[in-house]
C-alpha cells in the first residue's frame, strides 16, 4: 500500500510518537528537533491531504479506515475539504510557532523543563490533529482531552505565578466543557446506537424529533461553545493567553477555539443537520446575540487593559463573535466567512502573540542585565516583565519591525482593505445584506471601531510617547522575527489573494449545507 494511503494514520501517528520520544531524550535540544521535525512532517501531511481532496468529486471524502474494520464498527478517519483546511491551520500553525520556541522558552521556561514543554506541545498538536481528522464521535472526546490536558500543562509551565491560577481555571471550565460534550455523545450513543458520525447523522433522521436528541444538542452546543471561548462562557480564556508562555499564547490563539468551531460546525451539518439546529429551533437567534455581545462587550474590554497581551486576548473572545456570527446566518456565505476567518483570525494572531513575546524576552534581559549587572552572560531566565504599556513607550524606535508587524496585524482584525480580516467582514456583510438584516451590516462596520481603538492605543504608546533616555535600539531574536513576519505576511498576502482561503471555504460551506438538508 503506498505512502499516500497512509496520510491520515500518518496526521496523528507522527506527533503522537514524537511526544514520548521527547519525554525519553529528556533534553531540550534533541526535544525540540524531534517534535518540529514532526509537526513539519504533519504539515507536508496535511498538504497531500489538501490535494487530495481537491481530486476529489464534490461532496466526497477520503474515509480511512483503523486496523481495516470498515466503518461504522470500525474507527474511521474521515477527510472532506473542510478537515483538509483545518488541518493545515493547525499542522501550519505548529510548524511556524516550533522554531520561534526555540529561542522564546529560554527566558519564559525554566531550561529543566525544556524537553516537557515540546513533549505537551507534540500531544497538544496530536489531539487538535485528531479532532479535525476523526469520523468518531468518543474520538473527538478522547483526542479533545488529549490536546486540554497538554494545553493545562503548557499553560503552567510559565513563570509567573498567576499562569497556575489560569490553568487550574482553564482546567475547571475544561472538565465542566468536556462533560457536558461527553454526556451529549452519551445521547446520542443511546438514540442511534453508533459513534460514527456519518453513520449517526443517518440513524438521526429517524429520531430527530425525540427529546433526547434535542438534549444532545443543548449539551453539545454548551459545552463546545465553552471550549470555543463563546461570549459569556469565555472566562477561561484571559488569563490563559495573558499568563502562559508566548509561543503556548500564539499556538493556543491559532488553533485551540477554531478546531472547537470546527467541531460544532462538524456536529451542526454533518450530524444533526441544518433543518434541525436552524430551522425548527431559534438557535440562530440565539448564537446572533450572543455574537454580538462578544464583538461589542469583549472588544469594549480590551480597550482598557494595561497588559498587551491580555489587551488581544479579549480581543479574541471579540473577534471569536464574528465566526460564530457567520454561524447563525445559517447561510453559504455566512458559513464561508466563518471558515475563512479560522485561517484568517488564526494567523493574524498568532502573529501578535509572536511579536509580544519578542517584546517580553528583550524586557526581560533589560531586566536581568538590570538587577545582575556582572552576570551579563547568564540566560535571561530570571525575570519575566509583563508588556504593560507603561513599559512600551516609545517602543517603536527601539523595535521598529516588531511593532510595524503588530500594526498590520491590528489592521487585519480591523479590517482594512488589503488584510485578511476585511475578506471575512465583506463576506459578513454579503451575508447580512442576503437576508435583509441591513442593520447588521452597520453594527459590524460599529464593531470594527472598537478594534480601532484597541489597536490604536498600542500605536500612541509605542509611536508616539517619547522613549526612556538612553534606550537603544534592541529588536527581538531572528530567531523570534522570522517566524513572527511570515505571518504577518500570510495576513497581508491573504487578504489580497483569496484564491486558497476563500475557494476551500466556500467549497466547504456548499457541500455542508447541501449535505446538511
Amino acid at each position: 500500500m503506498s505512502i499516500a494511503a497512509q496520510l491520515p494514520a500518518l496526521q496523528v501517528a507522527l506527533p503522537l510518537l514524537a511526544a514520548p520520544l521527547a519525554v525519553l531524550l529528556r533534553h531540550g535540544g534533541l526535544a525540540f528537533a524531534v517534535v518540529t521535525a514532526a509537526a513539519w512532517a504533519a504539515f507536508a501531511v496535511a498538504i497531500g491531504l489538501w490535494l487530495q481532496v481537491g481530486q476529489l468529486e464534490a461532496g466526497a471524502a477520503i474515509s480511512y479506515h483503523i486496523g481495516s474494520w470498515a466503518p461504522p464498527w470500525g474507527i474511521e478517519y474521515r477527510v472532506d475539504r473542510l478537515a483538509s483546511f483545518v488541518l493545515l491551520l493547525v499542522s501550519g500553525m505548529a510548524a511556524v510557532v516550533l522554531p520561534y520556541s526555540r529561542a522564546s522558552i529560554l527566558r519564559e521556561i525554566p531550561r529543566d523543563l525544556h524537553y516537557l514543554y515540546y513533549a505537551m506541545f507534540a500531544l497538544c498538536l496530536t489531539g487538535l490533529l485528531g479532532i479535525t481528522i476523526t469520523g468518531d464521535a468518543f474520538n473527538i472526546f478522547v483526542f479533545l482531552e488529549i490536546s486540554s490536558l497538554s494545553t493545562y500543562v503548557l499553560i503552567a509551565l510559565g513563570r509567573d505565578r498567576r499562569a497556575l491560577t489560569a490553568a487550574f481555571q482553564y482546567l475547571i471550565m475544561g472538565s465542566i466543557g468536556a462533560t457536558f460534550i461527553v454526556v451529549g455523545i452519551g445521547f446520542l450513543y443511546l438514540m442511534t446506537g453508533t459513534l460514527n458520525l456519518a453513520d449517526m447523522a443517518v440513524r438521526l433522521r429517524e429520531v430527530e424529533s425525540h427529546r433526547p436528541v434535542l438534549v444532545a444538542l443543548a449539551f453539545l452546543t454548551v459545552g463546545i461553545s465553552l471550549k470555543l471561548a463563546l461570549f459569556p462562557l469565555h472566562q477561561w480564556l484571559p488569563n490563559a493567553y495573558t499568563y502562559a508562555p508566548s509561543a503556548v499564547t500564539a499556538f493556543l490563539a491559532a488553533t485551540a477555539t477554531k478546531v472547537a468551531v470546527y467541531v460544532l460546525i462538524r456536529f451542526y451539518y454533518s450530524v444533526f443537520g441544518d433543518s434541525l439546529v436552524f430551522h425548527d429551533l431559534p438557535l440562530p437567534q440565539i448564537m446572533l446575540w450572543l455574537s454580538l455581545m462578544a464583538m461589542f462587550g469583549a472588544s469594549f474590554v480590551a480597550i482598557f487593559q494595561n497588559n498587551l497581551k491580555r489587551l488581544f486576548a479579549y480581543s479574541s473572545v471579540g473577534q471569536i463573535g464574528y465566526i460564530t456570527l457567520g454561524l447563525s446566518f445559517a447561510s453559504v456565505n455566512g458559513l464561508t466567512a466563518s471558515v475563512v476567518h479560522l485561517l484568517n483570525h488564526g494567523v493574524a494572531k498568532a502573529a501578535i502573540f509572536l511579536l509580544i513575546g519578542g517584546i517580553v524576552a528583550r524586557m526581560a534581559t533589560a531586566a536581568n542585565r538590570d538587577a545582575v549587572p556582572m552576570l551579563r552572560g547568564v540566560p535571561a531566565d530570571a525575570v519575566s516583565p509583563e508588556p504593560t504599556f507603561d513599559r512600551l513607550a516609545g517602543l517603536s524606535k527601539r523595535m521598529p519591525l516588531t511593532c510595524f508587524g503588530i500594526v498590520i496585524a491590528g489592521l487585519s482584525l480591523i479590517g482594512v482593505p488589503g488584510t485578511a480580516g476585511f475578506v471575512t467582514k465583506w463576506y459578513l456583510i454579503i451575508a447580512a445584506m442576503e437576508q435583509g438584516q441591513w442593520w447588521l451590516v452597520g453594527v459590524i462596520l460599529l464593531s470594527s471601531l472598537l478594534a480601532v481603538a484597541y489597536v490604536w492605543r498600542f500605536v500612541e504608546v509605542a509611536y508616539f510617547r517619547a522613549a526612556p533616555e538612553g534606550s537603544e535600539k534592541n529588536e527581538a531574536p531572528l530567531a523570534m522575527l522570522i517566524p513572527a513576519w511570515l505571518l504577518v505576511i500570510a495576513t497581508l498576502w491573504f487578504g489580497l489573494d483569496t484564491s486558497f482561503t476563500v475557494g476551500t471555504a466556500l467549497d466547504a460551506a456548499q457541500e455542508l449545507v447541501k449535505n446538511g438538508r
